[in-house]
């Protein structure tokens, strides 16, 4: 370590003897030895250490780096936390057959440009109807399509209905176009969810919306907006419903904490 030191500059011994190569430190230097053990507790880094005590006594140079480094610590404190309660939550659950199958966690969807069509139709089932909707009136635009091509329903409605379902379809694309009847053209803001991403047919999305609802309790999280589902593979890509991958999306915000 004093070699290593020595080769940074961080440390140098008064002398080095030509003939043992043994390092010889004063007296007076321990208190730069004990000033760079306090740092390194502290988890800066030696180049940040060779950094401060270059500066050390300058009070206003200190506290610049001391604040940085005590705002990081803080961050990983907490991520720590997050870990720790989504260990104990893993561990709550083991042998809960949907916790097993449905994995949850929680991500920002980044921000989109995309085009955007809502209408109310009679069930869940005529999704299909605002696709073909959308297909027709941008056939002619030249649309682009983003990368990644994030296609995806918002479902406006709070909770679940057996008719007349608020829906709005989205596709990420690329460029600039005039909105047509029914397609609207617009900037979606990004947004932190609660994600879970289910392989197969859509009747086991019930069972991702189950665990994402306990994933928020659990986790101290409040929903905050219309879920969607992104249609990674869908029926307009595979016809089989074994290939279908769908990602179940609840905006979520931390909870406020008395």
């Amino acid at each position: 370590m004093l070699r290593h030191y020595d080769e940074i500059g961080l440390l140098v011994p008064e002398r080095v003897d030509k003939h043992t190569s043994y390092r010889f430190y004063s007296a007076g230097q321990l208190s730069l030895a004990n000033r760079i053990q306090a740092l390194r507790d502290m988890g800066f880094s030696l180049s940040a250490i060779k950094e401060i005590t270059s500066v050390y006594s300058d009070s206003d140079s200190l506290k610049k780096y001391l604040k940085i480094q005590h705002s990081q610590a803080k961050q990983e404190a907490e991520q720590a936390e997050r870990r720790l309660q989504l260990l104990e939550s893993a561990l709550g659950r083991i042998g809960d057959e949907n916790f097993m199958k449905h994995a949850v966690t929680a991500k920002e969807i980044p921000e989109r440009h995309v085009a955007s069509l809502r209408g109310v139709i009679p069930s869940y089932a005529d999704e299909s109807v605002l696709w073909e909707k959308m297909g027709d009136e941008t056939k002619g635009l030249g649309m682009q399509i983003a990368n990644p091509p994030l296609s995806l329903a918002v479902f406006h409605d709070e909770g679940y209905k057996e008719s007349d379902v608020d829906v709005e379809i989205q596709v990420s694309v690329s460029g600039e176009y005039i909105d047509t009847e029914n397609v609207r053209f617009r900037q979606i803001p990004a947004v932190f969810v609660a994600s879970c991403v289910v392989k197969g047919s859509y009747d086991q999305l019930p069972g991702a919306n189950e665990a994402i609802a306990i994933y928020v309790e659990e986790n101290h999280y409040d929903f905050d907006g219309a879920m969607f589902c992104i249609y990674h593979v869908s029926p307009g890509h595979d016809a089989n419903p074994d290939s279908w991958v769908t990602e179940v999306c609840f905006p979520v915000k931390k909870k406020l904490l008395p």
